[in-house]
């Protein structure tokens, strides 16, 4: 019956590409919460699914890992230059601002206006488009550099970001689920986002309606820890009235 449960939960989680622990206990009313969690070890140590904080997901699901920086450049760009547009609206002259790395940022920067401000950011393709503005002062982490999505992180992006204040941060998400919160897909990109959430006095997160039911193996915040979410204003009406509950002001 074991081996059955699992082989079923198996099929279900490749079907939906990602479940929470709260889903396939609805699924099978008749075992405990603590049963499903064991099956799911036993079929992670079978490399037949990846475990994540909440549920698992399939081996193969799109969301465990993220496209080239150059691919998702060119993934919906209409969306992301209306957030980017609506983000302007929250940067103000002689603030501290924090740009994530990301295809959204990267379009925040490029709209910005030549204003005094002081511009932290992790990605140095970022602080390259921005160096053609002549009054911002841009701040360069730094760190070890991820290729794939031109970010620094490790323990001198740590160091150097715990030393500022940040009066709003505009964070990038991979993907966001009810149960599993705001998602990326490396634990060093993790480490930067909560810290930066735990420092910046307004939290900002940028998300298009496409990252929406994607979960990723790490977790850095939930709807609670926000104060404002940029997206392209196709995003689910559950979604919007859990964000209003929590107080979230919605873009």
């Amino acid at each position: 019956m074991n081996q059955i449960r699992r082989e079923k939960i198996r099929k279900h989680i490749q079907e939906k590409g990602a479940v929470s622990v709260k889903e396939l206990n609805a699924l099978f009313p008749d075992v405990s919460v603590m049963t499903i969690h064991r099956d799911l070890s036993k079929l992670e140590e079978e490399r037949l699914i990846v475990r994540t904080r909440g549920g698992a997901m399939a081996v193969n699901y799109h969301g465990v890992t993220e496209g080239k920086l150059e691919t998702r450049m060119q993934s919906n760009v209409a969306e992301k230059r209306e957030i980017a547009q609506k983000a302007l609206q929250l940067i103000y002259t002689d603030s501290t601002i924090f740009l994530d790395a990301g295809t959204s940022c990267i379009l925040l920067a490029q709209m910005l206006p030549d204003i005094d401000i002081n511009i932290f950011t992790t990605a140095p393709n970022i602080a390259v488009e921005l160096s053609h503005l002549v009054n911002p002062t841009i701040h360069m982490c730094g760190g070890t550099l991820n290729r794939s999505n031109q970010a620094v992180s490790g323990a001198s992006t740590l160091a150097m970001l715990e030393n500022i204040n940040i009066a709003t941060a505009f964070i990038g998400v991979s993907g966001y689920t009810p149960d599993g919160g705001f998602t990326c897909g490396k634990e060093d990109e993790m480490q930067v986002k909560r810290l930066i959430m735990r420092k910046a006095a307004r939290k900002v997160i940028l998300m298009d309606s496409s990252k929406y039911g994607k979960i990723f193996p790490y977790k850095f915040g939930n709807l609670e820890d926000i104060d404002y979410i940029i997206s392209d204003g196709q995003l689910p009406e559950d979604f919007i009235r859990r964000a209003q509950d929590a107080e979230v002001i919605v873009l």
